[in-house]
C-alpha cells in the first residue's frame, strides 16, 4: 500500500466541504485513501463535477450529502443516506460555520439561533449520532475545526465566539467520556484562513469604510497575525490527516492552533 494512504479503507464525512477549509479537508484525506462524503452548499452541478473529480483523482468513493446542519431530523436522515450509501463513519470532521457580524446589542435574534445552530449544536448532534458506532468498532476520530475565537473573543462576533467556546468546551468533554474506547476527538482553531467567510468580511468592511481591500486586509493581519499572512487551508487539512492517523491515537481532548502567532500575544 502507497505509505501515503494512511487511511484506506476508513470512510469520512466532512461538513461544510464543497469550499474552503473543508473542501482542502476533503481532498487531503481522499488523497489518503479516504472515502468522502461532502456536504454544504453550492450549486448543483459544479457539486456533482467536483464529486466526480474526486473520486477519479484520488480512486475513492465521493458522494454529496445535502443535509440542512440546522435541522436534527435532517442531520439524521443525512448521516443514515452515508452510511446506506458509503457505509460506516469512521472519520467525522465538524467544519461548517456561518458568520455574522454585528454590534452586541444590535444582534439580530435569528441570527444568533442559527449561529449556534451551525457552528454548535450541528457539532453535538453529528457527534452523537456517528460516536457509537465508531465505539462498536474500536477505532473513530472525530475533528472539530473550531476557531481561534474559541479561545479568544472579538468585538461584533458575539454569536461566533459563543458556538465556537461552546465546540471547545464540548470537544474536552467527548474525548474524556471516550478515552478508552478507541474514538479520539480534538479540536482545530484557525486564525484567519484565506477563505469565503473572510472574505466576505472583507469585501463589507472594504465598503463600510471606504477602503480598498488591500487596506482592510493589512490592518486584519497587523492587528491578529504576527505572521502578516492568512492561514493556508491546505495546512488545516494536513493537521487534520495527522489526527486521524493511527500515529496520533494518544492526542484527544485538544485544541491546536494555527493561526500565525495571534494567541501567542
Amino acid at each position: 500500500m502507497n505509505s501515503d494512504r494512511i487511511l484506506t479503507g476508513k470512510n469520512a464525512l466532512i461538513t461544510g466541504s464543497t469550499s474552503g477549509i473543508g473542501l482542502a479537508i476533503a481532498e487531503r484525506l481522499a488523497a489518503a485513501g479516504c472515502n468522502i462524503g461532502l456536504n454544504g452548499f453550492g450549486d448543483e452541478d459544479e457539486t456533482l463535477a467536483l464529486i466526480d473529480r474526486i473520486s477519479a483523482q484520488y480512486d475513492v468513493r465521493a458522494a454529496y450529502f445535502g443535509i440542512d446542519l440546522r435541522d436534527v431530523v435532517d442531520i439524521g436522515d443525512g448521516l443514515e443516506a452515508y452510511q446506506q450509501e458509503i457505509g460506516r463513519i469512521d472519520i467525522l470532521v465538524n467544519n461548517a460555520g456561518i458568520q455574522h457580524v454585528c454590534s452586541f446589542a444590535d444582534f439580530p435574534i435569528e441570527k444568533w439561533n442559527e449561529i449556534i445552530a451551525v457552528n454548535l449544536s450541528a457539532v453535538f448532534h453529528c457527534s452523537r449520532l456517528v460516536i457509537p458506532g465508531m465505539v462498536t468498532n474500536q477505532w473513530g476520530r472525530v475533528v472539530n475545526v473550531a476557531s481561534v475565537h474559541g479561545l479568544v473573543g472579538s468585538i461584533d462576533k458575539s454569536a461566533y465566539v459563543a458556538a465556537k467556546h461552546g465546540v471547545v468546551g464540548l470537544t474536552k468533554t467527548i474525548a474524556l467520556e471516550y478515552v478508552r474506547s478507541g474514538v479520539t476527538c480534538n479540536a482545530i482553531c484557525p486564525g484567519f484562513a484565506d477563505t469565503a467567510i473572510i472574505r466576505k468580511q472583507i469585501r463589507d468592511k472594504s465598503a463600510a469604510e471606504n477602503q480598498s481591500s488591500e487596506a482592510v486586509i493589512g490592518a486584519m493581519l497587523s492587528d491578529k497575525h504576527p505572521s502578516g499572512q492568512f492561514i493556508d487551508p491546505a495546512e488545516i487539512a494536513a493537521l487534520t490527516v495527522y489526527l486521524c492517523s493511527n500515529e496520533a491515537s494518544g492526542i484527544t481532548g485538544t485544541t491546536l492552533s494555527i493561526d500565525g502567532g495571534w494567541t501567542a500575544q
